[in-house]
């Protein structure tokens, strides 16, 4: 057991001290930071906060104070302006960026608002959305005006139709509840995605470049192939935690400076407040579930190859089957309860992810959680016993790799030590 732990901690530090971790946790930290005051940057290069001014053309002479006034009951940050010097003379402004564009208004036959726009690029399409937004508005209300419609019959008109939702199951979500457990699920969806390809992954060339240095030649002679195996996984695994706590920490702190005026707190103002604890705890067990699935698997596909370059080619299968698991699940947060969501959700290397799904946003009986649970523990325990008897015999195989072909040879090797 003192080699498990020797193996365990070695595999931990070691990680934690290479540079390549070091500055991909410092780089991810930096972006996050970054992300989360995305309201702070736009504000610093927004020259200067100032408000687009748009120079605007009124042909009609009617059509400028309601749309000024509706552009600013909308968005303060567009100033429209009279511009009375003519189209060409407002084009030159427009040049030397006095104006960020230039509106002119007219009347169709219809006596309804046409517009014309002209800026010095066609990129910026957040005024135009607004100016559209506007004058549509405007439309309208002179449209009602000439069928004379009153303000009471306009607002009946474009009031929503009532539509109520109830659920017969007993115990259902209600939709405020799915929504936040939607909300949750597609989280730590991301979470077990990206954590299953960067650390499995890790493991997998973590066994390759010490069978290639031979260093592995010693330790299988001093400690078994199980226990090696376990020790690396879980040393890796350690160290997710690790990197993983850094950036809930920086995430939170950083977000929580930005939101300062929060209500309810931190998790009560992006809506997971209510969250069952149960499904937080699921969603760990399943994270861990996941986790040693794929890591037993990385470790004897690892252990197959004896340059680090053949790595990525090894493990590619693997990775097609956690981005396949994904999709699905990404696929099952609008439709959770269609068959064939219902069914993958039993393949085991699809279950972290996509039972977790189902339990968080549907009401299951435990005996298809606890099946789902059982299954894949029970495929761990599988991959495990015969993972363990192919990374014997494949840390004892050098060579070219012939891919799943020598599994085969692995197997053959670990019988005769």
């Amino acid at each position: 057991m003192n080699n498990f732990f020797i193996i365990l901690f070695h595999t931990y530090l070691t990680k934690l001290k290479t540079k390549s971790f070091l500055v991909t946790t410092i780089v991810t930290a930096v972006l996050l930071i970054g992300l989360t005051n995305i309201p702070r940057i736009i504000e610093f290069f927004d020259k200067d906060g100032d408000a687009e001014k748009v120079a605007v053309i009124d042909n009609s002479g009617q059509l400028f104070e309601p749309l000024k006034e509706q552009i600013k009951a909308s968005n303060g940050d567009i100033e429209l302006v009279h511009f009375t010097d003519g189209l060409e003379e407002a084009e030159k402004q427009v040049e030397a960026e006095e104006f960020t564009g230039v509106l002119e208004l007219t009347l169709t036959a219809d006596q309804l608002p046409s517009a014309a726009y002209k800026s010095m690029s066609m990129a910026d399409s957040m005024v135009v959305t607004e100016l559209q937004s506007g004058l549509q508005q405007l439309k309208t209300m002179m449209a009602s005006a000439q069928i004379n419609l009153t303000q009471e019959q306009l607002a009946q008109l474009y009031e929503p139709v009532p539509f109520e939702r109830a659920a017969l199951e007993e115990n259902a979500k209600t939709e405020e509840e799915l929504n936040q457990a939607r909300g949750l699920v597609y989280v730590l969806l991301f979470i077990i995605y990206f954590a299953v390809i960067m650390y499995a992954s890790m493991i997998a060339t973590e066994v390759a470049t010490e069978k290639s240095s031979r260093v592995m030649e010693i330790l299988i002679s001093s400690v078994s192939p199980i226990k090696q195996m376990f020790a690396k996984i879980l040393g890796v695994g350690l160290l997710s935690l690790t990197q993983m706590a850094a950036f809930l920490l920086v995430g939170y702190i950083s977000i929580k400076q930005n939101l300062e005026s929060m209500e309810g707190g931190f998790f009560e103002f992006f809506g997971f407040g209510n969250i069952p604890g149960a499904t937080i705890a699921y969603g760990v067990i399943f994270f861990i579930l996941g986790y040693f699935l794929y890591a037993t698997l990385a470790a004897f596909l690892g252990s197959l190859v004896s340059r680090i370059e053949d790595v990525n080619q090894m493990i590619t299968p693997m990775t097609m089957l956690v981005v396949a698991g994904f999709m699905i699940a990404m696929v099952g947060l609008s439709t959770p309860e269609a068959g064939f969501i219902t069914v993958t959700s039993y393949i085991p290397f699809f279950t972290p992810m996509i039972m977790f799904l189902r339990v968080g946003m549907l009401n299951l009986p435990f005996w298809e959680i606890g099946l789902s649970i059982g299954i894949l523990v029970g495929t761990i325990i599988i991959l495990a016993i015969f993972g363990a008897r192919v990374y014997r015999g494949g840390v004892l195989m050098y060579g070219k790799s012939n891919s799943f072909k020598d599994i085969k040879t692995a197997l053959q090797l670990s019988k005769k030590e």
